[in-house]
């Protein structure tokens, strides 16, 4: 997304975009705006209700520059008493903000007045920055889990008194306040970290010794750009190789980051103290790497080591597709590409349907097909759900499939939130959590996988319970 800037009403700040806090009275939004400014601009106390007025000031975040707009607590009053009309102050500002922080207690947890202004939030197109303030040592711990129920993600724990948790707040606020970039024309360009069809795909090869990982790369790019032989282990290094793709089906090229990685054999295999080195240097790779082609020897077929290789791929939560390499020398290529399937699936078992596609390095036969596939993976590994469809997909799932009642004790399943992408993970809310069965988390995580377009990438579901006060 594109920061706009507007005006800030104030000397100084003008052309730099907005940032407005929004949350109920004394969850420490003065504070978290005096720790902004770097000054004790806004009066702060225990007392709820000390700010009245919209206060704006020049902030600085590692190198973000931006107003900061504090506002009066939210408070459920009539329009005509004093609270409605700060509350409608806030409404106001809102409409000319670039992003709004809004700021909960993590100490008191998520309150009915903490949803309402959810709901509030959910109708503005303006993105919304969830900060669990307070949360310093381990006290906000509970109210942080509660807040991932209000729907704007992965919550930024932060100590406004204390300066804790900056960094993450940078991070959170850097897609939507990055500068525009314009073109000749004056037009802004969109900025690469957010428009994920701009950024490269970064594409790592993977697979065992001899597999043609380097001579796939060299025929994709059209030159001998790696060093390629009979000999197996020639690659240590992980070397990248950025090129740009014209698919011959259309379109603008786009840009790839290849990734060439050693072989990786069976660990007892790995006895040489370089070949240890080039081993580690691949999963390394396998860790920064978007999309993972698994490159197997079609004269060799699928062996324990691939399966290996495949499932460290998916528990690295990287998005994996199967390559059949040599397919031009293949002996019975239909029966030899159906077992492969089938072994898949069945060795496989977290994650059913994995792309396999059979290509020759030697002719070029199937690369083109191979970098679609990546692509089309990459935007399922990439996508995000909103908590409304989400949550009315698992209200389906619960009526169809209700979970188990072990003892004559339901165990109650309340809500579920996409936590991030990249790779998708999500966080279902309930009681007795610790007592649902491995096979009904399988059956929610291939219920998001089929119904929800995510394809055969890998799914992270996480259970969090409430903590129960009186434990001990």
């Amino acid at each position: 997304m594109l920061a706009k800037a507007r005006a800030s009403g104030q000397g100084g700040a003008a052309m730099l975009p907005q940032v407005i806090i929004i949350g109920r009275p004394n969850v420490g939004k003065s504070t978290l705006f005096n720790r902004l400014v770097g000054k004790k601009l806004a009066l702060v106390d225990d007392q709820p209700g000390v700010t009245r007025d919209r206060r704006m000031g020049e902030a600085h975040l590692l190198g973000l520059d931006f107003t900061i707009v504090d506002t009066a607590g939210w408070e459920d009053q009539d329009p005509e008493t004093l609270p409605g009309r700060m509350r409608a102050q806030t409404e106001v500002s809102l409409k000319g903000a670039t992003v709004a922080l809004f700021v909960i207690d993590a100490r008191a947890g998520v309150t009915p007045l903490d949803e309402e202004i959810a709901r509030w939030l959910r109708g503005s197109d303006v993105p919304v920055v969830l900060v669990a303030n307070k949360a310093e040592g381990r006290a906000g711990d509970a109210g942080l889990y509660e807040s991932f129920a209000l729907g704007f993600g992965d919550p930024v724990a932060l100590s406004a008194e204390h300066g804790e948790g900056l960094a993450d707040l940078f991070e959170a606020l850097l897609p939507h306040l990055e500068p525009e970039r314009s073109g000749e024309d004056g037009e802004p360009i969109a900025d690469d970290a957010e428009d994920e069809e701009a950024g490269p795909l970064k594409l790592a090869i993977v697979g065992r010794p001899n597999a043609g990982k380097s001579t796939l790369i060299n025929r994709l790019v059209g030159e001998d750009r790696l060093l390629t032989g009979p000999e197996a282990g020639i690659t240590r290094d992980s070397i990248a190789v950025d090129w740009l793709w014209q698919d011959p089906q259309g379109g603008e090229p786009r840009h790839v980051r290849l990734i060439d990685t050693a072989g990786l054999r069976k660990r007892a295999r790995v006895t040489d103290k370089l070949e240890k080195l080039a081993v580690a240097d691949a999963r390394h790779a396998i860790d920064f790497a978007e999309v993972v082609v698994l490159l197997l020897d079609a004269t060799l077929g699928l062996e324990h080591q691939d399966l290996k290789i495949a499932s460290q791929v998916l528990e690295e939560g990287r998005a994996l597709i199967v390559a059949i390499n040599k397919w031009d020398v293949a002996e019975t290529p239909s029966g030899l590409f159906n077992g492969i399937r089938g072994a898949l699936d069945e060795g496989l078992a977290q994650v059913k349907g994995v792309p396999l596609l059979a290509v020759s390095a030697r002719t070029g036969k199937g690369l083109d097909d191979l970098l679609r596939a990546a692509y089309t993976i990459r935007e399922a590994w990439s996508r995000r759900v909103s908590t409304a469809a989400l949550n009315r997909w698992f209200d389906d799932a619960l009526a169809a499939n209700p979970p188990p009642a072990p003892s004559g004790k339901r165990i109650k399943l309340r809500y579920i939130t996409q936590a991030r992408s990249r790779p998708p993970s999500f966080v279902v809310f309930g009681t007795r959590l610790d007592q649902l069965p491995e096979s009904y988390r399988r059956y929610l995580v291939n219920g998001i996988r089929r119904e929800l377009g995510f394809d055969a990438v890998p799914i992270r579901l996480t259970l969090r319970s409430p903590k129960n006060p009186f434990a001990k």
